[in-house]
């Protein structure tokens, strides 16, 4: 673990009471209304074959600043102030030099390993979270590092963790998460009366149409979507509780896919299967944020111009850490 302190930071009673962001011509943001602090895991261990590189260390503000950069930073503002980046050990000196140098500053960063173990890839995201039981032992959310959520979803994640035990999910709407570049796969939530996650279903090929979406079967049918339905990002929030019972879900699936060297281990499917079982409680929450993702190399042009006119509307500052 790697920790720094900043002369912007102060301490009352353990906790941050302020933090110049902005630099000398913005206000400063008062962490002091924040009484505890969570853990931010990060996915960042895919290995971007459809974007064609290390999408994670791809700039896309103005100042060349990286995704996982504004999730630290809205993170930071909502409480949350250690990150715990999951990574492929063969990458660890390209995080080190680029997101490690511009966060360990400002944050405390922890990296934690997640291997293929002689697969193609690793054994997806249920596993990138369960690699993490060693060292999270607090609230944690968790979101993937190519993609951008907005302020509002961190928010809310603490205010739940403030007032509740159950675990959280941040959904969005699909339309709002497709590319037009090509297809993506996303998990449809599906609610109670009462508006409580009750199931995840991870629908793959999913691509854009006029009038919504649609996505293909492996038999060829063709299903239509509105493009309304609320979907999940991989943007939650658990309590260390969840790792037991993840464990418990991975050593199942993994001696039913021992021998499928593409088998995933899907973390909403994970979650899923803990609600079917009554094992587990999930408040599903909604950002009015805007949400995109690097997908595609062509989704990188689109991205830069999210965040100019995030920049140019006073949402961050440029460069945006002062």
């Amino acid at each position: 673990m790697v920790r720094f302190s900043h002369p912007a930071i102060a301490f009352e009673d353990g906790h941050s009471t302020g933090f110049l962001f902005y630099g000398p011509a913005f206000s400063v943001f008062r962490l002091g209304v924040v009484k505890s602090s969570y853990d931010l895991v990060i996915l960042a261990a895919g290995m971007g074959s459809r974007f064609g590189g290390l999408k994670q260390v791809q700039p896309v503000g103005p100042a060349d600043e990286l995704i996982i950069e504004y999730s630290a930073f809205d993170a930071l503002r909502a409480g949350f102030d250690r990150l715990v980046l999951v990574i492929r050990r063969n990458t660890e000196a390209d995080f080190r030099a680029t997101i490690g140098r511009r966060l360990e500053k400002r944050m405390d960063v922890s990296y934690v390993f997640q291997e293929a173990a002689g697969r193609p890839k690793p054994w997806g995201t249920g596993q990138a979270v369960l690699v993490t039981r060693e060292v999270v032992r607090r609230p944690f959310a968790v979101i993937n590092a190519d993609d951008f959520y907005g302020a509002a979803g961190y928010a809310a994640l603490t205010a739940h963790f403030a007032t509740s035990r159950d675990y959280a999910l941040v959904g969005y709407p699909l339309a709002q998460t497709l590319s037009e570049h090509g297809t993506v796969s996303r998990g449809l939530c599906a609610t109670d009366d009462a508006g409580r996650l009750q199931r995840i279903t991870e629908i793959t090929k999913i691509a854009q149409t006029a009038r919504g979406a649609k996505y293909t079967e492996e038999d060829g049918l063709v299903h239509l979507l509105s493009g309304q339905e609320i979907v999940s990002m991989n943007f939650w929030g658990f309590t260390p509780a969840f790792f037991p019972q993840l464990e418990t879900l991975f050593a199942t699936f993994q001696a039913k896919h021992a021998g499928d060297q593409k088998a995933e281990f899907y973390l909403p499917t994970a979650v899923s299967a803990l609600i079917e079982q009554r094992a587990a409680g999930v408040s599903l929450l909604r950002s009015p944020d805007a949400w995109f993702g690097l997908t595609y190399r062509e989704d990188v042009a689109a991205a830069q111009a999210t965040m100019r006119s995030l920049v140019a509307a006073g949402r961050y500052p440029s460069p945006l850490w002062g």
